[in-house]
């Protein structure tokens, strides 16, 4: 995947996450480098596409997802960078401990299943819908 403001963003809250959910000093050392290249590179992609030196098209990867709209609601994401990635972090947040269930899914009750891989796949759409609004935000920034 062509990395953008949005999936840089993405992957940043995955690693806070990381960081929030791990005592191994190890990996949080490991993970600390990680969030201080990806706080760099979100500050150069930023440079760069105020720069012009980015070209508009690349900006932006819209994840087109193909879904049944149909019972399948997903909250309209709106909004600045700033308040949009918020929401993106809240999403990654809700789906990790959505996730955390499938990882002993013979543990969830049976009249639960269908609630929580509904959820991950809601929580999904959410995910790219912020991803998307964060990349076209920046577009729209830039063009002003």
């Amino acid at each position: 995947m062509a990395e953008t403001l949005g999936t840089l963003c993405d992957k940043l809250t995955i690693v806070k996450l990381k960081q929030y959910h791990s005592e191994d000093e190890e990996r949080l050392l490991s993970l600390a480098q990680q969030q201080e290249q990806l706080i760099a590179e979100i500050e150069e992609f930023i440079s760069n596409a105020v720069r012009g030196e980015i070209p508009v098209e690349k900006l932006t990867f819209r994840s087109n997802k193909v879904y049944k709209v149909k019972n399948n609601e997903i909250q309209l994401v709106k909004g600045t960078i700033g308040s949009v990635f918020g929401k993106l972090a809240e999403v990654n947040c809700l789906l990790w401990h959505e996730q955390e269930k499938v990882y002993e899914f013979e543990k969830v009750a049976a009249s639960e299943k269908d609630r929580v891989v509904k959820q991950l796949a809601i929580l999904n759409l959410e995910r790219t819908n912020c991803i998307d609004e964060i990349d076209m935000s920046l577009v729209k920034l830039l063009a002003k």
